[in-house]
């Protein structure tokens, strides 16, 4: 059990730093209480390659990215592909509209429409490429440079690589890696941070950009997706 818990406390802890750091905010209010013009666009898209899905995750704020969520009011909605998506709301991060869908049929282009108060419609489009690993890892692993291939990344992109042992005193590896020609390579001189044994190795295809047809408040779309293995480390 021991060897998860490293894993296990730097996973809440990443979670609860992106918390904190894009809903500052939990305070709820009404978009009809809002100049139009004024609200501020917050879309995540998100996932994992284990859990099969991928979630789409909206909020609208008033006062900028860390300001207070806001609830539709009609006739302002928003939709996915043409899907209206719901209302939600929690404790921790305020109102917010939430659909997942099968990670499988997910890949392609999307279109969020979000309608505002005077029934003006805001179209954002985006893509989404599974990030897809090709090179088949072994159960043992020697030190020494280890070679990944990707497909569904493009040349000179970047992913996060990041590499956790069982040790607290190791300081890990957490890094943004650029992808040539389809392959990220961690040299061994890298792997000095990690000490021997069970490794949890994840890569993240992250992007956050700005929308492109918000409102003059402005806006924020973010696409990750991870994939995770587990293998053990040892000495040549």
């Amino acid at each position: 059990m021991r060897r998860y818990s490293k894993y296990f406390i730097y996973s809440i802890y990443s979670i609860y730093l992106t918390t904190l750091s894009s809903c500052t905010s939990n305070e709820i209010g009404n978009s009809k209480d809002v100049n139009p013009d004024a609200v501020y666009f917050d879309y995540k898209v998100y996932g994992d390659e284990k859990d099969g899905n991928m979630t789409v995750y909206l909020q609208y704020r008033m006062g900028g990215k860390n300001g207070t969520t806001l609830v539709l009011n009609e006739p302002a909605k928003v939709h996915l592909d043409g899907e209206e998506i719901k209302v939600d709301s929690a404790k921790l991060s305020g109102a917010f509209y939430q659909v997942d869908k099968p990670l499988k049929s997910f890949a392609g282009k999307h279109e969020i429409v979000f309608t505002d108060l005077n029934n003006k419609e805001h179209k954002e489009e985006f893509s989404f490429t599974p990030l897809k690993l090709k090179t088949n890892i072994p159960a043992v692993i020697n030190r020494g440079d280890l070679a990944f291939d990707f497909d569904g990344v493009g040349q000179n992109e970047y992913i996060r690589v990041v590499l956790i042992d069982t040790s607290f005193r190791s300081r890990d590896i957490n890094e943004i890696d650029t992808v040539r020609n389809g392959r990220i390579v961690i040299k061994s001189d890298q792997l000095r941070n990690l000490v021997n044994g069970h490794i949890t190795l994840q890569f993240s295809k992250e992007l956050e950009k700005p929308l492109k047809n918000g409102m003059k408040e402005g806006g924020r779309i973010s696409i990750s997706y991870t994939i995770l293995r587990e293998f053990e480390l040892k000495a040549p």
